[in-house]
């Protein structure tokens, strides 16, 4: 737009001013009126200086907008650090003399024979806990193969250790997974005291020094009334059943912590399972 013939022109910039300055007032001031755009005078000495040329607002420039940050991941997932085991439970100083294993992160393998009652415990002992705790049973896994599954009951074989031995590390991913994101789990497999390197030794590469190994052992009668009690791939022989009995009483003088349950019901073997961890927490066993 052109100023109107006659029209004085804008008095020279201030120092501190650019060309703009008006429009910036303006915009600051929107019930001023908005009178045409100001023109810039030529500049000194220029020779033929014509008709000043239109000059309209300069559009202002588009919003730089910076780029969101990525939300934050709320799946509760952990990313577990690269062969990083997992240490033993932390007992604050305060209470390492009676510690409170229901309120303490921890991971447990229960150890027994077929028909121990050791998933049963298991699960009891995983539901009622003051801290979240998820139960892990070596069978479960083993038993997610459908098609081609090697039943133990039908041979111990090549086919039945490699499914053992996948499902023993599904098992403890599982298990340092839950740990990393801050919760408990109690896993339950019959391992042989005569395999120490296979069985314990397994379950530690897989999980970590912080494991604490717990058998149950009761005595072969009450056992093998419970296994009558199984259907499917989880109940034995009664031949079995006695041979499975007879090596884990190698358990006895190892070291490890042994729960006698024979006289004790699943809510009483879990009260005393917690006593025994107690213990364990303040004085690691060695294995």
């Amino acid at each position: 737009m052109q100023h109107a013939v006659g029209s004085p022109l804008p008095p020279p910039h201030r120092p501190g001013q650019g060309p703009h300055a008006d429009w910036a007032q303006a915009a600051h001031h929107p019930g001023a009126p908005q009178g045409p755009a100001p023109v810039p005078p030529p500049p000194p000495g220029f020779p033929g200086a014509g008709p000043a040329p239109t000059v309209g607002p300069v559009p202002p420039a588009p919003p730089q907008h910076t780029p969101a940050p990525p939300p934050p991941d709320t799946t509760g997932h952990v990313p577990l650090p690269p062969g990083g085991p997992v240490g033993m439970p932390a007992v604050p100083p305060a209470a390492a003399a009676v510690p409170d294993p229901a309120a303490t992160t921890l991971a447990v393998l229960l150890i027994g024979p077929a028909g121990a009652g050791k998933t049963s415990v298991a699960k009891y002992w995983a539901d009622h806990r003051r801290v979240p705790t998820a139960h892990i049973s070596l069978d479960d896994v083993r038993e997610w193969v459908r098609s081609g599954y090697a039943n133990p009951q039908s041979g111990w074989n090549d086919n039945s250790e490699a499914q053992y031995r996948l499902a023993r590390r599904t098992c403890g991913f599982a298990a340092r997974n839950f740990l990393a994101n801050g919760i408990s789990c109690i896993l339950d497999d019959a391992v042989f005291p005569d395999r120490p390197v296979v069985g314990l030794g397994g379950w530690k590469r897989h999980v970590g020094p912080g494991l604490l190994p717990v058998v149950i052992l009761p005595g072969l009668d009450i056992v093998l009334e419970r296994n009558a009690e199984r259907t499917g791939n989880r109940r034995l022989t009664d031949e079995e059943v006695a041979r499975i009995h007879g090596r884990m009483a190698g358990w006895y003088g190892s070291g490890l912590p042994i729960i006698d349950n024979s006289q004790l019901d699943v809510p009483a073997t879990a009260r005393v399972l917690d006593e025994v961890l107690a213990r364990a927490i303040a004085s690691p066993p060695s294995w």
